[in-house]
Parts: structure tokens; C-alpha cells; sequence
């Protein structure tokens, strides 16, 4: 039987199996509800889950990650299944997936890919589909080392077919290289134009909505600016940053609110890279929302891993203001945590008290060095 081509990335819909790995530092339980979590990043890239495996082990193998036994039991089960895709939740070198590929006889995509197919169907701006190029293309470059007959078609009909020689694989990397420092050069001129119309729009605060994504920022987006964003339940719904004007204590203190792309446990490096002139509108925001889904099983974990995006990002934490949303799943009975605002951007519980909270952290800003305060009117009065 020869050996299938691997793909670049998973084109859907597929029959997709999803294998995880449970080192000492993560307990079973934990990664279970990871494999969830790839089974949505699934769903949303457009794959149906046909079935998924999880082993305990000490260390990834070198090789396979997983143990040759194991490998071999799933073989079977994604041959008995018709699963025409493994994905892993975690992020594989070139020669892993290759080898993984040989024992399962179908293309295996780690977590990364994943969420850069996402990325790669959602994109609709021009940015946006330039960040994502360049992330796919950075993400590429390492695994060049696999089949690389699809490089022609991943870089717009620029490039070389042939043999896979030395020569060739050289010839490939020259053509990537090339491609990114091109797609570089654009961002930075779409960076420059993004700062220009910073500084040529209003005298306003501006307060960003951050979090873990599917965390209900567009709809709590929405709520605040009385727009129309797109919003779903699915992971990644919001790529492109989006500024809408809005009011606190009514109409009498404006602002101005910004939805941004979410956050995700393990998101490529390559992605928070090529997204930093997206990003760059947490970081210039006077304060940051940041929204936890207080509903979800695993909400610390989430509201941990933004919260490590948001230091990387160089975002202070005194410049944000932790908010938990979907409080009209939780049981009525279940205590609250004391000075946290927690709303309901569904059902526009609480969303009160949040601009009120808003209101004061603003204010108290208004002393720091990077302080909103030529941007705020006189101090609003609450009800």
C-alpha cells in the first residue's frame, strides 16, 4: 500500500479522529476536556469526529509522540471508522507527522494546523488574510522535510515542482522565505495605516473586550455598542478587530469599544505574530475587558491562558478589568466571587453595574502615565 500524500492542511468536510496525550504535569481528566476542545476546533474547521484516543505516558516518543503500540491500535481504529484525518492536541515536529502518517495511512494535522485552517476559512479582510498567509507560511517553513508538492498552490502559483531532492527543498525554502518577507512588508504598511487612523479618530476612551475565544465577546460587544457584529457559538467567529462608539452613565460618557480575535489555549506563536498590528488595538486600548465564560468547565485554565496573552502582549494589569460572562447558566445557589462584575451578554443581566465598573476603572486610570484622562469629560454620576 503506498503511502497517501500528506496535505497541507485539512480540507473539510473529513472524518477527522483526535488523539491526545496525557503527560505527568496534566492529569487525564484536564486533557479529556482538552480533546473537547479540539473536537469544537474541529467542528468549526468543518470536520465531523468519528471517534478519538488518549495515552498516558512520561515523555512524547521522539518519533511518533505516542508509543508504537498505541500507534498501532489507532491504525486500526481510523481504518475501522473511515477517519480520512488524525489530528493531534498537540503541536508535532515535521518528522512526527510524517512518520504518524506512514502508520495510519491518512494525513495528520497537530493542534496548530488546526486552528490555522480556521483561521485560513475565516480570514475575509485583506489583513487578516495576510496575517493569516504569513502565520501558514511561518508555521510551513520547519516541515518542509514532508511532501512539499503543494507549496506551488500555498503561495499563490509562485513556486517550483519536481523532484524532492536537496535541490528542491532549497528551492522551496527560497520561495517561502521570499513570500514572507513579502507578506512582512504589507503588514508593516497595513500596520502604519492602522496607526494613522489611530491617531486621526476621536478623543475617546477606548476599552477592548478580550478573552479566551467563544467567551461571548461579540454578543457583550454588541450589548455595549448596540451594534450588529457577527457573533455564534463557535470558536474563532471574530478575526477582524471591530470599533463601535458607546455610552456610559447613559448618554452622557462616550467611548469607544473594540471586539477583537479570542484567545486559545496553545495558540502558534506564529498567529500571535502575524496578528500583533490586530493585537496592537488591546494594547493601545485605555482599558481591556477582559471576559472569562464563568459557565465553562475548565474557566480557570481559560482566564489563566489570556491572561498569560495579555502580559506577552505587554498589557498591564492594572489596565484590565476582569468580567465573567454566561452567569445565567451558572446554579443560582453557587457563590460569586466578590469584586468581579459578572453579567450575562445574552440575556443583558448585569451589563449595568459593567459600565459602571467601567466607568470607575477609568477614572482611576486617569493618574497613570498612559492615563485616558484628556479623553474623559468631567466624571460621570452613577444611579
Amino acid at each position: 500500500m503506498t503511502t497517501p500524500q500528506p496535505s497541507a492542511r485539512p480540507p473539510g468536510p473529513r472524518r477527522a479522529f483526535l488523539v491526545g496525550v496525557a503527560l505527568p504535569s496534566q492529569p487525564a481528566a484536564e486533557v479529556e476536556e482538552h480533546l473537547l476542545e479540539l473536537a469544537a476546533l474541529a467542528d468549526t474547521a468543518g470536520a465531523q469526529v468519528v471517534g478519538q484516543a488518549l495515552q498516558a505516558r512520561p515523555a512524547p516518543d521522539p518519533k511518533l509522540y505516542l508509543g508504537a503500540g498505541k500507534a498501532a491500535e489507532i491504525a486500526a481504529q481510523v481504518a475501522e471508522l473511515a477517519a480520512d484525518v488524525v489530528l493531534f492536541d498537540e503541536d508535532l515536529t515535521g518528522s512526527q507527522a510524517k512518520n504518524l502518517e506512514e502508520v495510519f495511512k491518512v494525513p495528520v494535522v497537530d493542534r496548530s494546523g488546526v486552528i490555522l485552517e480556521i483561521f485560513e476559512r475565516r480570514a475575509r479582510s485583506r489583513e487578516a488574510r495576510t496575517q493569516v498567509e504569513l502565520a501558514r507560511l511561518n508555521y510551513e517553513l520547519p516541515r518542509l522535510t514532508r511532501k512539499w508538492g503543494h507549496l506551488s498552490r500555498q503561495v499563490g502559483g509562485i513556486g517550483v515542482r519536481g523532484g524532492e531532492g536537496e535541490t528542491q527543498l532549497e528551492a522551496d525554502r527560497r520561495v517561502l522565505t521570499r513570500r514572507i518577507g513579502k507578506l512582512k512588508r504589507e503588514l508593516e504598511q497595513i500596520d502604519r495605516m492602522r496607526k494613522n487612523q489611530r491617531r486621526g479618530r476621536s478623543e475617546l476612551p477606548v476599552v477592548a473586550l478580550a478573552g479566551y475565544t467563544n467567551a461571548g465577546k461579540s454578543t457583550l460587544f454588541n450589548r455595549l455598542t448596540r451594534g450588529a457584529a457577527h457573533a455564534e457559538d463557535r470558536l474563532f467567529a471574530t478575526l477582524d478587530s471591530r470599533l463601535r462608539r458607546g455610552a456610559l452613565d447613559g448618554e452622557r460618557w462616550p467611548v469607544l469599544f473594540a471586539d477583537t480575535v479570542g484567545f486559545i489555549r496553545k495558540l502558534p506563536h506564529h498567529l500571535v505574530a502575524s496578528f500583533r498590528s490586530t493585537l496592537d488595538e488591546v494594547v493601545e486600548a485605555d482599558l481591556v475587558v477582559h471576559l472569562v465564560d464563568r459557565s465553562h468547565a475548565l474557566w480557570e485554565d481559560q482566564r489563566r491562558v489570556a491572561e498569560e496573552v495579555l502580559e506577552s502582549l505587554g498589557v498591564e494589569p492594572d489596565r484590565v478589568l476582569t468580567v465573567f460572562n454566561k452567569c445565567d447558566r451558572l446554579d443560582p445557589s453557587e457563590p460569586r466571587e466578590p469584586g468581579v462584575p459578572h453579567v450575562s451578554a445574552a440575556t443583558g443581566e448585569g451589563l449595568e453595574r459593567l459600565r459602571q465598573a467601567i466607568g470607575e476603572r477609568l477614572l482611576a486610570l486617569r493618574a497613570t502615565p498612559r492615563s485616558p484622562a484628556s479623553r474623559l469629560p468631567s466624571a460621570p454620576t452613577f444611579a
